[in-house]
């Protein structure tokens, strides 16, 4: 080519162009959706005394919250004998629950009922969630 024109670019006879090819996108993997026979629950009701209350605080969305621990005692029946079950369980309140567990005193007897949740996305240590609470007079 002698006359300064311009060639198209092409691959000698016989010789194919190698095309770079994408990679394969991987499939994501989907959630398994519930049938409609499977249930699952993770509900909680728990009555007891409160033994230890954190201060009230506010998230970064400005909900009020508090940290607090029931304790529980009482009896059952497991495989036809008596046992004393106690427990102590870390909790925590949100909004208007907060308020009112914040301004009952230690020693109050307490009904809750909620969720059990991780801590946080980086703690495996379980909370309940209160959802409801009753406080009792008189009880326990």
């Amino acid at each position: 080519v002698t006359s300064g024109a311009i060639v198209p670019r092409t691959s000698p006879p016989g010789i194919r162009r190698l095309r770079r090819r994408r990679p394969k996108h991987r499939r994501r993997r989907r959630k398994r959706k519930r049938r409609l026979g499977e249930a699952v629950a993770n509900q909680v009701c728990l009555s007891g005394i409160l033994v230890e209350l954190g201060a009230l605080r506010y998230t970064p969305a400005g909900l009020p919250a508090v940290e607090f621990r029931i304790r529980h005692e009482s009896s059952r029946t497991e495989a036809g004998t008596e046992r004393k079950v106690r427990a102590e369980v870390a909790a925590v309140a949100f909004d208007t629950l907060a308020r009112q567990i914040a301004s009952a005193g230690l020693g109050t007897a307490l009904r809750a009922e909620g969720f059990l949740a991780a801590k946080s996305q980086r703690s495996a240590k379980t909370v309940l969630h209160v959802t409801n609470i009753e406080f009792m007079e008189g009880a326990l």
